[in-house]
């Protein structure tokens, strides 16, 4: 009696902040714990009919969640600082996840099967995961050469890849032009000075994620000078949707990386050059 009242437990109550966690759990086949979620998820689609929204990305409901008596909520980066300090003031249980890099994400993805009690599962998601990786890395080494590529992630002002984005570039058999910015933590530190920079690196294809803002082509074709950048001239700008890359979870290292591999196999194969910039 006194080993049932008193074993350890693992969490049966999670909030998840962000959707990398969210997408983790269903995949991993946890997806009951989950009794909150970010109101930005989109993956699984299913999910925003199943769980509560609860928070945003820099802000939450503290008393919606606090309603739900979650036993963990999971977090991401010191943006979300602020949420987890007034949700540890409150008596919560929470863990922040600071993933930047692939290698990290995939870490990620294990702890996380861990603290649910899940690690062989976790095991086995990490592996195909790795697995698709390898694949794309395969395909990539056929290419006859690596196009140079410009990744945006905000364009007032311009922001450069963060890490795990500039490794699958890498991976998708690119090079990523700003790849020196990326293992920057804060965005500030991959604000590109001036325009005149990316003019002068002369990327072939130009990627774009703008998270919560429409991509526009001509926009991006009507900077001062940007004429001269291959990317535009040749009309090869092409969005990525941020919910597949901007992630720091299992989408980024499948759709996301798969979607970088055809844009860049398409580029090389002169298809590219025959449709219309822009899309998903």
């Amino acid at each position: 009696m006194w080993v049932s009242r008193f074993s350890a437990r693992y969490p049966e109550r999670i909030v998840c902040l962000t959707e990398e966690t969210t997408e983790t759990l269903y995949l991993l086949g946890e997806e009951r714990r989950i009794v909150g979620i970010s109101g930005y998820t989109v993956r699984p689609p299913r999910a925003r009919h199943e769980k509560p929204r609860v928070s945003a990305f820099l802000s939450a409901r503290i008393d919606k969640i606090l309603e739900l008596k979650p036993d963990l909520v999971l977090g991401f980066s010191d943006l979300q600082a602020d949420i987890a300090r007034d949700l540890a003031k409150a008596g919560m249980n929470i863990m922040i996840f600071n993933q930047r890099s692939v290698s990290e994400i995939l870490s990620m993805i294990q702890m996380l099967a861990s603290l649910v009690g899940a690690p062989q599962k976790g095991a086995a998601l990490v592996e195909r995961l790795e697995t698709g990786l390898r694949e794309v890395s395969e395909a990539a080494k056929g290419f006859a050469s690596r196009p140079r590529v410009y990744f945006e992630e905000w364009d007032e002002p311009m922001i450069s890849g963060i890490r795990w984005v500039s490794e699958l570039i890498e991976i998708a058999g690119g090079e990523d032009i700003f790849s020196e910015q990326s293992r920057s933590h804060a965005a500030s530190g991959r604000i590109i000075g001036s325009a005149e920079e990316v003019i002068r690196r002369k990327p072939d294809v130009m990627l774009v994620s703008w998270c919560g803002k429409k991509f526009r082509p001509e926009r991006v074709a009507a900077r001062p000078g940007w004429q001269e950048v291959p990317a535009v001239r040749d009309s090869q700008l092409f969005e990525i949707k941020s919910a597949d890359i901007l992630q720091p979870g299992p989408a980024a290292l499948t759709d996301g990386v798969r979607r970088m591999h055809a844009i860049l196999r398409d580029f090389l194969s002169g298809a590219g050059r025959t449709r219309r910039s822009g899309g998903a």
